[in-house]
């Protein structure tokens, strides 16, 4: 299971409420547990009206859990000890991303400054979750659009942004003030 809540948001390293500064989404993985037992996600809950709710429904209205991404094998995580949040769940990746402006479009957009997914769980839609949720926020706060940089030789990027619909703009070149050039230009 996949779990993202607006405390969770709260509780990142950056101070500025979520969304109007730099902002991550880690995605944290768990098996469906209750109380410290094994729960089948699918299995029902008979409630006091007499309908049931799956184990699923009930973490989605508990915990506000939007997706939930049915694997269909079992990952093989060597280093899952050492990628252990607070919850004990096991983090498969994160996105941090921080609000931009385009004049061209004349609205705010969303920079991606970092999307990664753990080599063990790339190809089972971890990926396109989080770049989903970014995006899907985006469309939520009408903003422009959601802009990221990839290197020219990460051809497995290129082709998992290209599939979900990105567009790449070989014309644009990233130009960078760091280290002693900053120190110049700035002073």
């Amino acid at each position: 299971m996949c779990v993202a809540t607006e405390a969770k948001l709260e509780a990142t390293i950056f101070k500025q409420e979520p969304f109007q500064g730099p902002t991550v989404l880690i995605l944290e993985l768990s098996t469906a547990t209750s109380a410290g037992h094994s729960v089948d996600p699918l299995a029902s809950e008979t409630l006091a009206n007499g309908k049931s709710k799956s184990f699923v429904d009930i973490l989605r209205d508990s915990y506000g859990i939007v997706h939930t991404i049915e694997l269909r094998s079992i990952i093989k995580d060597a280093h899952a000890s050492t990628f252990r949040s607070v919850g004990n769940r096991t983090v498969a990746g994160f996105v941090l991303f921080f609000p931009n402006y385009s004049t061209f479009l004349a609205k705010p957009g969303f920079y991606i400054e970092d999307l990664y997914v753990r080599e063990c769980f790339r190809g089972s839609g971890f990926g396109t979750l989080l770049l989903k949720s970014v995006a899907r926020l985006a469309v939520e706060l009408d903003y422009g659009r959601v802009e990221w940089c990839v290197l020219d030789w990460n051809s497995k990027a290129i082709k998992f942004y290209e599939g979900i619909g990105a567009k790449l703009h070989p014309e644009w070149r990233i130009c960078r003030l760091t280290g002693k050039s900053l120190d110049v230009c700035g002073a």
